[in-house]
């Protein structure tokens, strides 16, 4: 049996390699193991108190995992769309440092026109990637250290994003029409458990009722 130990320092091992040079996608991804986490707890919860009828459980537990998964897709897609979107501003050069600035004037790119630099002709600024530049080397140091920092700006803004404005307003939606749907089946239930008298309608039945009650011949 392996040591916990050497178990531990294997993973830890594993998570730096992995995540090391991308900080912001490991912490997306801890975040989404987090909204998992608790959301399984609320789950697990509500399934073991004996304080909470059957039927509230029915209706309680699609309800918290229909929540963890809106949770958990908005924090992701948001966090992720936001982080490559700071990525790829680093990445094509319109977002850089003045080191990685001088950098590309002296490798023949200039960039942001409306600040008076001027971009060669015919260069595809959608395609353009400094980490593809043959000499990338010469700024590497720099732009990955501020890249990985945009990276958590940009992460960190995502999450704020969804967790406070986004997944709020999509869970509230989800729970409005969840809430219409459960009252039209519960009137349909009640509607089915109504006890029609057996032979004839339920109108001729109240006709014969009030015909019997408003009878001249009723003694007190």
């Amino acid at each position: 049996m392996m040591n916990p130990s050497k178990m531990f320092n294997n993973f830890k091992n594993t998570i730096l390699t992995k995540y090391g040079p991308n900080p912001a996608k490991m912490l997306i991804y801890t975040g989404v193991l987090g909204w998992f986490l608790s959301s399984a707890a609320q789950v697990v919860a509500i399934a073991v108190n004996d304080k909470i009828p059957k039927e509230q459980k029915m209706f309680l537990i699609p309800q918290e995992i229909g929540d963890g998964a809106v949770n958990v897709v908005s924090f992701f897609l948001v966090t992720s769309v936001i982080k490559n979107l700071a990525s790829r501003l680093v990445s094509s050069g319109k977002l850089a440092t003045p080191k990685i600035r001088r950098f590309l004037t002296d490798s023949g790119i200039n960039l942001k026109t409306k600040n008076g630099w001027k971009v060669p002709a015919n260069f595809d600024f959608s395609k353009f990637n400094i980490e593809n530049m043959t000499n990338f080397y010469q700024i590497k140091d720099e732009y990955k250290s501020f890249k990985n920092g945009v990276d958590v700006v940009g992460m960190t803004l995502g999450s704020i994003l969804s967790c406070n404005i986004i997944t709020p307003i999509l869970r509230n939606k989800i729970a409005a029409d969840r809430q219409k749907k459960t009252l039209a089946r519960m009137n349909t239930f009640d509607q089915e458990k109504v006890n029609y008298p057996r032979g004839i309608s339920m109108d001729t039945y109240q006709k014969y009722a009030s015909m019997k009650y408003s009878s001249p011949s009723l003694k007190i």
